[in-house]
């Protein structure tokens, strides 16, 4: 009896030693799209009241928790029984995010119909200040759902050939860290400024260390934020180019050896995004017409 029970808990050792060094290779492959997520969402969970900016992030990350919950069992299932089907989800993501990224870098070259930030700014009741902040949040995890696809597709990738047991435990722990790590960094960013004002407030005097850090993380506020939307916005492209590129052995090819990989998928991301942003554009126009 008690031989057999250190026998499972020797395989449960087992178990968890694989699951440990396969984690840890997931997390290197997954590492950039771990990035991508990061500069995205802390873009799109910038721009809010203090006090409603950590309420808001919650939303957020348990949209993205949801997410999690509903695209796992879905990606072991299709990989089993229908693989090529994930090919096709992945596709039909990267033409969202392109449309995502080149619709941004539209507006900021065409005049266009008032930002969602600047319709936060101009909110004034509670209910369009809500209102405002529901529409956003749903963006958000709209597109954190298409980039926890590639995340736990990329993961799956790694582990493939190990037993269902080591997939779903590599897997499950890799989409845990995607949301728990990135929407905490993400709310560490977003508090630098009262982080910031309580060391001004705890400093002793004016040339303080406390006072000087404090200045620092409020001034740097805005600029990191501001950074966070371009980058965000190349995010949404590269990860767009890196899906048809890996997932397209024609587009892969397309792309000259001279070229940077990281260039080429930039590229084709950004093709793809105004394509659809084009069609995107008829297709309201030829609906209002109507």
């Amino acid at each position: 009896m008690a031989s057999g029970i250190f026998a499972i808990l020797d395989d449960i050792a087992a178990l968890m030693d694989d699951v440990a060094v396969m984690s840890k290779v997931a997390a290197k492959k997954t590492a950039g799209i771990l990035g991508d997520d990061l500069a995205v969402n802390a873009e799109k969970a910038s721009g809010f009241v203090s006090s409603r900016e950590i309420p808001v992030l919650w939303a957020i990350t348990k949209g993205s928790l949801l997410n999690k919950l509903i695209i796992l069992p879905i990606a072991f299932l299709l990989s089993a029984f229908l693989p090529v089907a994930i090919t096709i989800i992945l596709l039909l993501g990267g033409l969202y995010l392109g449309f995502e990224g080149a619709e941004k870098i539209y507006h900021f070259f065409v005049p266009h119909h008032q930002s969602k930030k600047e319709e936060l700014k101009e909110a004034k009741t509670e209910e369009e200040i809500l209102a405002v902040e529901k529409e956003r949040v749903k963006s958000a995890i709209v597109t954190d759902f298409i980039l926890s696809v590639e995340i736990v597709i990329i993961a799956l990738g790694t582990v493939v050939q190990e037993e269902i047991t080591t997939q779903i435990l590599v897997v499950s722990i890799i989409a845990l860290i995607a949301t728990v790590g990135v929407y905490g960094i993400v709310a560490l960013i977003i508090r630098m400024d009262e982080a910031g004002y309580y060391l001004i407030k705890k400093s002793e005097g004016e040339k303080s260390f406390k006072k000087k850090l404090g200045e620092i993380l409020v001034a740097a506020l805005p600029k990191v934020i501001k950074s966070l939307s371009v980058i965000g916005t190349i995010a949404l492209i590269l990860v767009a180019g890196g899906i048809f590129v890996h997932n397209v052995e024609y587009i892969h090819h397309l792309i000259p050896e001279a070229i940077p990989s990281i260039l080429g998928e930039f590229i084709v991301g950004l093709i793809a995004g105004f394509a659809c942003l084009l069609v995107v554009k008829l297709f309201m126009k030829i609906k209002k017409s109507f």
